[in-house]
């Protein structure tokens, strides 16, 4: 559920400041994969999404002049989700979708991994993570930490893909590499920027390309509390 990335994005287009808690929050003497990622996750305010009960936000794509956007409204408890999309309103249920609803459900799979992808390293199984202390990033050229995360090869909309996660020291995540199938050559890089905080998330909502003018962006993000 969590790699439907490239393949949607294609048919689309063609913290309290105590020094000691400072210091917990960083990378130094921390190589454990999976502690990387739950550190990563909470950063961007995972500890907080217990207190969610519904979930908001419109996905946008913008490539040249061309424009994509859809609408999402998830209820985390029911798991009920309503998608706005053009003239078209479709209102499914994740725990059955049937065969004419996955087109709609492999879409919130692909914007909701966009949106909580530091979430996602925490709630997805079975994946593979490697973590490199010292790697330097694709866009900014800037020496940063890095989390890579493999998907298993079955199960899910696109199985296999692989994710290069970049972050500084605060662990808060500033570029990305999407490569599918976990192919050597990256898929599509992006950067991780335009930090929201809303009701305690930590939400980057907008992503650039390396090169070409494509931007994917979040707007009308909201977070309805319990």
């Amino acid at each position: 559920m969590k790699k439907i990335i490239a393949l949607s994005l294609i048919s689309i287009i063609s913290f309290s400041g105590c020094k000691n808690t400072e210091k917990e929050n960083t990378v130094e003497a921390v190589n454990d994969p999976k502690i990387v990622a739950e550190k990563i996750a909470e950063a961007h305010g995972f500890s907080n999404w217990k207190n969610v009960s519904e979930i908001g936000f419109t996905f946008n794509v913008d490539r040249d002049t061309a424009h994509f956007e859809r609408s999402w409204l998830w209820n985390v408890k029911t798991q009920d989700v309503r998608l706005i999309s053009g003239k078209d309103t479709v209102h499914f249920n994740r725990r059955s979708v049937t065969d004419s609803l996955q087109q709609a459900d492999s879409g919130f799979v692909n914007d909701k991994f966009w949106l909580l992808f530091p979430y996602q390293l925490v709630w997805d199984k079975g994946t593979t993570l490697t973590y490199s202390e010292k790697e330097i990033a694709p866009i900014s050229k800037k020496e940063m930490h890095k989390l890579t995360v493999v998907y298993p090869n079955s199960g899910g909309y696109t199985p296999g893909d692989g994710y290069d996660a970049y972050y500084g020291d605060d662990y808060v995540l500033q570029e990305w590499v999407y490569r599918k199938g976990h192919a050597a050559e990256p898929s599509l890089i992006t950067t991780w920027e335009s930090y929201s905080g809303i009701n305690g998330l930590k939400i980057g909502t907008t992503h650039i390309k390396d090169s070409g003018n494509w931007k994917l962006y979040f707007t009308n993000v909201t977070v309805t509390p319990k």
